[in-house]
């Protein structure tokens, strides 16, 4: 889905609900697993901008890695 938002296609209304309760998991999880963190972008003008990056910049990786292990596993396959 971040993927679509980088392309600037449009959304439907489910797609955008989505989306936001994605993005609002994400930000859970980040909160609880990196308080230090989290108390760093908290209160800043800009914290909503640096939420977004930061998600962004974790679905990318997310997004590599797995193209990265899935050529890994059809590789393999190929050599079998």
């Amino acid at each position: 889905m971040a993927k679509m938002l980088k392309e600037g296609t449009s959304y439907s209304q489910r797609e955008v609900v989505d989306l936001l309760i994605e993005f609002s998991s994400f930000k859970d999880r980040v909160e609880k697993k990196f308080k230090i963190l989290a108390n760093e972008l908290a209160g800043k003008n800009n914290e909503h901008d640096l939420w977004v990056n930061l998600y962004l910049v974790s679905t990318d990786y997310a997004e590599e890695v797995f193209n990265k292990r899935q050529r890994q596993q059809e590789n393999l396959q190929k050599i079998s």
